[in-house]
Order: structure tokens, then C-alpha cells, then sequence
């Protein structure tokens, strides 16, 4: 009994070891971390935050960047020097800081963990004090608060993400990023209209989601745009602009930001399915004998 016992504890410690250095542990303290990457080797960085991610125009083609749900994938297609990645937490707007390499290296790199600072007890003592001293008779009244509905707190937070620079993005609790549902193109939702559509990127807020639907005119005529065109049954429906430039022109393309309650597949209209005619062995002979 104790020799099965050892055995266990010293499989289940071997176990922990194995678990505890699979990652490399980076700690975060308002210094640049450095990344080194390999090229055409994908390499993870568990943040385990909710992030968005800015870079500089350089990287465009070089670097393929996924993010899901806190996990960086970073993938280089070709070496590239340092070059800096800016992560900024989407709930309290800390920005975190990586240098990121890539190499024409061929070894095994492996994934990285980032930790973060614990706010110190003294810091925690010293705002009860400040706290405890401001406090007045009238502290425990609750103050109304100026808050936008969730479908509009959510279409503005998309707007921002995809249009405005990084360091602008309001910060927006409980928001998260989510995969869309939908397929690379999208036929049903403006049928009416000349006009390609491709889902971006959506994000989800308690029981709401926002879809953000690129638009891309396919005629040489302006359009006008209209939410009553939109096909579906959608809680919301904003464009980033109500009319779209002839094909060719910089005004052609705009955005269209879709809440729904639930994914937004449940709200798209079904595309068709294709129907694939089978063509029998006789028909294609011609019918000869």
C-alpha cells in the first residue's frame, strides 16, 4: 500500500512538473516584454485577458495575429526586427507591451504565460484610509449614472475597435469578443441591393451580440443605404455610413453593425443551399446504346 502510494505521488509530482514548465512565465511590469518568434512556426501567448491588439503597419504580410478568448497566436511569415505590439485590456484599459522578433531559427519555442502584479496590501489599506476619511453623510447615496443601453454601448465599442486609434477605445465592462457564426459571404442580408457582404468581427455583452458586417458597393452607382433594406430579425441596425460611392471610388465600402440577442446566425436569414445536379452515366453518354 505505501510502495502503490509512492508511486502515485511521485507520478502525480512528476505530472505538476511537467504541467508547471510547459509555458514560459513573463511577468508584466510596465517594461516591454521581448518575444522571439521563428519564422512559419506558431507560437502562443496565454494573456488571459480580454485584449485588443495594435500594430504598426510594417507587420502587415509579415505577421499573422489571431486572438481568442486571451490567447495570441502569433505566426511570422518572414524575419522582420523588433517590432512593437501594443495589447490593451478592453475592461480597464491597461496597455501591455511586446517586442516581437522573428527569426529565421529552427527550434521548438515554447508558449508563453503572462502574469501579472498583485496590488499590494498597502495599497489596499492605504484607499480604505483615504476612503474611510472622505467619507461624508451623503456617500451612501447612490449617484444615477449616465449609461447607454447595452445595444448601444455595444455598437459604439465596435465603431471604436474598428475605426478609431487604439488608445481612444472606451473601455467596456462584461464586453467580450466573439466568433460571428456566419459564412465569408453573406447573400440574404441586403438581397436588394448590388452589393457584397462579409462578416468582420462581433462581440457579445450580457444576452446581446454585435456583428460588424463589411459592405462594398459592386455597382458604379451610388447607394443609399437603409436599415429597412436589412433582412433578418435583428434587435438593432447601424451603418458607420448611409450611402456607399460608385465600385472603384474610396466611398465604396462602409460598415454595418448588427445587435442581436443570441449569435447572429440565429438572426441571419439561412443562406440557400446549392442544389448539385448528378448528371447519370446514360446522360452523359448521350443516351447511345
Amino acid at each position: 500500500m505505501k510502495n502503490s502510494l509512492k508511486t502515485a505521488l511521485f507520478l502525480g509530482g512528476i505530472a505538476f512538473f511537467q504541467q508547471s514548465y510547459a509555458d514560459v512565465l513573463m511577468q508584466w511590469q510596465r517594461t516591454p516584454l521581448a518575444i522571439d518568434l521563428n519564422v512559419n512556426q506558431e507560437r502562443i501567448i496565454f494573456v488571459d485577458r480580454n485584449v485588443k491588439i495594435g500594430y504598426p503597419p510594417s507587420l502587415s504580410g509579415k505577421l499573422r495575429i489571431q486572438n481568442a478568448g486571451g490567447t495570441l497566436y502569433l505566426k511570422p511569415t518572414q524575419a522582420f526586427p523588433e517590432t512593437r505590439l501594443q495589447l490593451q485590456d478592453m475592461q480597464n484599459g491597461e496597455i501591455i507591451l511586446l517586442d516581437v522578433a522573428a527569426n529565421e531559427h529552427k527550434d521548438k519555442l515554447e508558449p508563453i504565460k503572462l502574469i501579472y502584479e498583485p496590488k499590494s496590501n498597502m495599497d489596499e489599506i492605504s484607499g480604505d484610509e483615504e476612503h474611510s476619511q472622505d467619507k461624508n453623510p451623503l456617500a451612501d447615496i447612490v449617484q444615477p449614472k449616465l449609461t447607454l443601453p447595452a445595444p448601444a454601448a455595444l455598437t459604439r465599442y465596435a465603431a471604436q475597435s474598428l475605426y478609431a486609434p487604439l488608445r481612444t477605445v472606451e473601455p467596456l465592462d462584461g464586453v467580450q469578443s466573439v466568433h460571428h457564426r456566419l459564412p465569408n459571404h453573406i447573400t440574404t442580408l441586403l438581397p436588394g441591393l448590388p452589393v457584397k457582404t462579409t462578416p468582420l468581427a462581433a462581440w457579445q455583452l450580457g444576452d446581446y451580440v454585435v456583428t460588424a458586417v463589411k459592405i462594398k458597393n459592386q455597382s458604379y452607382e451610388m447607394i443609399k443605404l437603409d436599415p429597412r433594406y436589412i433582412q433578418g430579425r435583428f434587435y438593432a441596425a447601424t451603418y458607420q455610413h448611409n450611402w456607399l460611392g460608385g465600385r472603384g471610388s474610396a466611398e465604396d465600402t462602409t460598415t454595418v453593425y448588427l445587435v442581436s440577442i443570441g449569435s447572429a446566425d440565429k438572426a441571419m436569414i439561412p443562406e440557400p443551399k446549392r442544389v448539385i445536379k448528378k448528371i447519370s452515366k446514360n446522360q452523359h453518354q448521350g443516351g447511345k446504346k
